[in-house]
């Protein structure tokens, strides 16, 4: 038995990749950003090529000894044009629905996931707006939401945001998203979700919205109550991976530096091939480097955080010294998850500092990926063919922590094999 799904504000496809992972069928993906789009297109041949059996042509591309063009042409065009490169809303949602038919046929949807982008929620967001985040078109983005809902009449639903959605504005976004989820015919039961209790190695709160059709009768599992015992720290993701220094690395491809740890093999993120891509780092200008080493003697010497005003006075360049003090953050290798990963990781990396003195960078791109628990033949592109970090950064800060969505979706496997 298999069971279907759309995914909506799709981002790089780490909550689809979960429920992939999990047995689920994916109809189509539906994306603005073209980075995002590529990424999802990369990883649908992935996964055509694995399940044909011809996985080595995958790895070929990770090599880097064919193109991202001879990697598409070697998969059905209609994989391909799953991955649906509009923004949802009144204007393209008819194209977008036309799509999603060529690839649905006569079957009915079981799911729908995704999460509108978050910076309507977030309170870094709000924070970072003049105008407070109000008025911005995100906001309502549920709506349109409601509407998939209303035009497919899935069992059931999951909608993924930020810890502010239950703050924003609040509480008046929430209570308007369960009066329109119910218009629509459903219920809901909102879940505040730690991605450490899931196997991610990372400090990550998240909404879990999950819907289903009032007329069902159906069980809802309380998410709130799963938690994989974590006998691992950050090192267990980070020990394997060559030395390299600031602006240094390898796009593709890279031998590792020591076999998996049993971290990495136990959640499959070295899955069975040596193939290591995207082990890249930005350089940084000296004096990031010369706060970099302190931040990091200071955790090594007494565990203690890097406060920016302890600083000497010639290495404080900012002119905010009253909030933001751990604007420079290491990555503690000792520690049993790492900090949250944002987008903001595309900006500069310097909450993301790598934990070794002597490699004085932040952390790269696979890095990132690995402590939002990508595995590493997933590859991060960007609108054109080759290495884009600042884009790789950016999807991998706003994706879903696929370790994460793939416990949820197994919960909701079992939900909807005993629906009656």
């Amino acid at each position: 038995m298999t069971y279907n799904f759309i995914d909506l504000f799709a981002g790089a496809g780490g909550l689809s990749e979960g429920f992939i992972q999990a047995g689920f069928e994916p109809i189509a993906h539906v994306e603005i950003e073209n980075s995002a789009c590529n990424t999802l297109r990369t990883r649908a041949a992935y996964h055509y090529l694995k399940a044909t059996n011809n996985y080595k042509i995958y790895i070929s591309y990770l090599k880097g000894e064919i193109t991202r063009e001879q990697l598409y042409l070697s998969v059905p065009k209609d994989i391909l044009d799953s991955v649906i490169n509009l923004p949802i809303g009144d204007e393209h949602n008819e194209t977008i629905h036309q799509q999603i038919k060529k690839s649905l046929g006569k079957r009915k949807v079981d799911l729908i996931i995704g999460g509108p982008p978050c910076q309507a929620y977030s309170l870094v967001g709000r924070s970072r707006s003049k105008t407070k985040m109000v008025g911005d078109p995100r906001n309502y983005l549920f709506i349109q939401y409601a509407k998939y809902l209303e035009r497919y009449k899935p069992n059931m639903f999951v909608f993924e945001n930020v810890l502010g959605l239950k703050s924003a504005k609040g509480g008046h976004y929430l209570e308007e998203m369960e009066k329109i989820f119910n218009k629509k015919g459903y219920q809901i039961k909102l879940h505040t979700l730690e991605a450490k209790n899931f196997g991610v190695l990372q400090n990550r709160k998240r909404i879990i919205i999950l819907g289903w059709q009032k007329n069902k009768k159906i069980s809802i599992p309380n998410l709130e109550e799963i938690a994989i015992e974590n006998n691992y720290l950050v090192k267990d993701l980070l020990e394997d991976l060559p030395v390299i220094k600031a602006g240094e690395g390898v796009d593709r491809f890279l031998k590792y530096k020591t076999k998996a740890t049993e971290y990495l093999k136990s959640h499959a993120l070295r899955n069975g091939i040596d193939i290591l891509t995207q082990h890249i780092a930005r350089p940084h200008r000296e004096q990031d480097k010369e706060i970099y080493r302190i931040a990091v003697q200071k955790w090594d010497k007494k565990q203690e955080r890097l406060n920016y005003n302890d600083l000497p006075e010639r290495l404080k360049t900012h002119q905010n010294r009253t909030s933001f003090f751990d604007r420079f953050k290491v990555v503690a290798s000792d520690l049993p998850y790492s900090q949250t990963v944002v987008a903001h990781i595309a900006k500069d990396g310097h909450y993301y500092i790598h934990p070794d003195i002597k490699q004085n960078r932040s952390i790269s791109v696979r890095e990132a990926a690995r402590l939002q628990s990508f595995p590493d033949d997933y590859y991060f592109e960007g609108e054109k063919e080759g290495a884009n970090r600042t884009a790789a950064f950016k999807q991998i800060g706003n994706a879903v922590p696929p370790l994460m969505a793939k416990k949820i979706a197994e919960e909701l496997f079992k939900v909807l094999k005993n629906e009656k």
